[in-house]
C-alpha cells in the first residue's frame, strides 16, 4: 500500500504522521502543543495547559471504585525546525533528510488516542485516565521539572518512550557528574627545577590517582548493569607547553546507577582513593572530589502488580515481553521521586509501543505495523487494568 492508503486505512498512524509533521525541537513545542489542543477539542477531551505549557488530558472515572492511570509523553524532539516529510519506505516511516521525530511522537499518538476511544465508550467502566504531555525533555527536562504533581491523582505511570514494542522498564541509571582536582604544593620550570622533588607536576599525580580509581562496571545484577562509572575527560597544562612543571589537573567521571545504595558505595570507593593519595603526598599535593546530582535514579520498587500485568496481556497479543531495566535516564526517573495528590510515591514504568530504530538520526524509522500492535498493548493493557 502507498502511504496515503496507510493513513485513510488506519487512524493511529495518520495520527502519528501528523504528529511528525509538525517541527517540534525542545523549548520550541508550541504548534503540538496547539495540535494536541485541537484534537482534544474537536474530541471533546478535557484539558488544560499549565503556566509551563505542558498540556494534561483527564478523562473522568465511569467507576469511582477503581484507580487512575497516568500516561506521559514530551511533546520535543531532537532536530531543528525545518519542514519534516514523512515518506514509506517498506513498512517503515521515514523523514527526508531529516530526524522523524518517532521519539516521542509515537507515545504522544497513542496517548491521545486511547483517550478519544476510551472516552467515544461510556460504557466502558475504567478509573479514569490521565494524560501528561511535557516539554523539553530531551535537552533538559524542564518540562516535566516543572509539573505540578499535587494535581494528578494515578499512582501508576506508563511513560511511553521506550524505543522497542513490548518493553517494560521497571528502573533506570541516575546521572552524576563526578570533578576531581589536584593542586600540588609548587610547580616550577621543567629544566631549572626538575630536581627538587618538592614538586611534584600535576598530571603525573592525577594520572596516578585515577588509575586506583573504578573504571566502568563497578555493580551488576542479573547480568544487567546496575552502577557504573566513566572517566570523561582530563585536563593539566597545554599540549604544546612542555617547559612548566604542572601544578593543577583535573578530571570528569560519569556516575549511573539505579540503586542509591550502590551509588553511594561506588562514591565512597572514590572518596577513599582520594584520602589515599592526600595521606601519600601530604603537604607536597592534594585532591578533592565533588558529586553533582544531574538526575536522580529510578529505583525498582517490589509491586509487581503492572509488570505481571503487562507481561500477561503482551503474551496473549503475541507480543514477546521484555521486562528489564535501562542505564540511561528518562522522565521516569522524575516521577519516582515524586508524590502525587494524595500523597502516594509514583510506580511509573518505561513503556514500548512501536520499534524506533536509529533514533535522533537522519536515518529515523518506524516499523507502522508496530505503531499498530503498540495501539493494541496499551489498549488492551488499560482494559485489564481497569477489570
Amino acid at each position: 500500500m502507498e502511504l496515503k492508503e496507510i493513513r485513510e486505512k488506519y487512524e493511529i498512524v495518520d495520527l502519528f504522521c501528523k504528529l511528525a509533521e509538525i517541527p517540534s525541537p525542545s523549548l520550541h513545542e508550541e504548534k503540538v502543543a496547539e495540535f494536541i489542543k485541537d484534537y482534544c477539542e474537536s474530541n471533546n477531551l478535557n484539558f488544560q495547559q499549565d503556566a509551563y505549557g505542558n498540556v494534561i488530558i483527564k478523562v473522568e472515572p465511569t467507576d469511582c471504585s477503581k484507580s487512575y492511570l497516568l500516561l506521559s509523553a514530551h511533546m520535543d524532539v531532537i532536530g531543528d525546525d525545518s519542514p519534516v516529510e514523512v515518506y514509506l519506505d517498506g513498512d517503515l516511516l521515514r523523514a527526508k533528510g531529516r530526524t522523524l521525530g518517532a521519539d516521542d511522537k509515537v507515545g504522544v499518538a497513542n496517548a491521545l488516542y486511547l483517550a478519544k476511544k476510551i472516552s467515544e465508550s461510556p460504557e466502558e467502566t475504567h478509573g479514569g485516565l490521565e494524560i501528561v504531555f511535557t516539554r523539553d525533555e530531551e535537552s533538559g527536562m524542564s518540562g516535566i521539572n516543572n509539573l505540578d504533581f499535587s494535581k494528578i491523582n494515578s499512582k501508576y505511570v506508563l511513560v511511553l518512550d521506550s524505543d522497542s514494542l513490548g518493553q517494560l522498564l521497571t528502573s533506570g541509571a541516575s546521572y552524576t557528574q563526578a570533578l576531581i582536582t589536584v593542586k600540588s604544593a609548587k610547580g616550577g620550570h621543567s629544566g631549572i627545577d626538575i630536581a627538587d622533588t618538592t614538586r611534584k607536576n600535576a598530571a603525573k599525580l592525577i594520572a596516578e590517582l585515577l588509575a586506583q580509581m573504578p573504571q566502568g562496571v563497578f555493580y551488576s545484577k542479573d547480568n544487567q548493569v546496575v552502577t557504573s562509572c566513566n572517566l570523561g575527560g582530563i585536563k593539566a597544562g597545554d599540549i604544546n607547553v612542555t617547559n612548566i612543571i604542572n601544578q593543577e589537573a583535573s578530571a570528569s567521571y560519569s556516575i549511573r546507577s539505579s540503586s542509591r545504595e550502590m551509588e553511594e558505595a561506588l562514591k565512597n570507593v572514590m572518596v577513599e582513593c582520594v584520602k589515599k593519595f592526600n595521606k601519600h603526598y601530604d603537604t607536597l599535593a592534594s585532591a578533592e572530589i565533588e558529586f553533582e546530582e544531574h538526575l536522580p535514579p529510578f529505583e525498582e520498587v517490589k509491586d509487581e502488580y503492572v509488570p505481571i500485568l503487562f507481561e500477561t496481556v503482551a503474551k496473549k497479543l503475541g507480543i514477546t515481553p521484555e521486562i528489564s531495566s535501562f542505564h540511561a535516564g528518562a522522565e521516569t526517573h522524575i516521577y519516582a521521586n515524586n508524590i502525587n495528590s494524595k500523597g502516594e510515591k509514583f510506580t511509573p514504568y518505561l513503556l514500548g509501543l512501536a520499534n524506533v530504530c536509529s533514533m535522533h538520526s537522519a536515518d529515523e524509522n518506524v516499523d507502522y505495523n508496530s505503531i499498530l500492535e503498540g495501539a493494541k498493548l496499551l489498549k488492551a493493557t488499560f482494559d485489564v487494568y481497569n477489570s
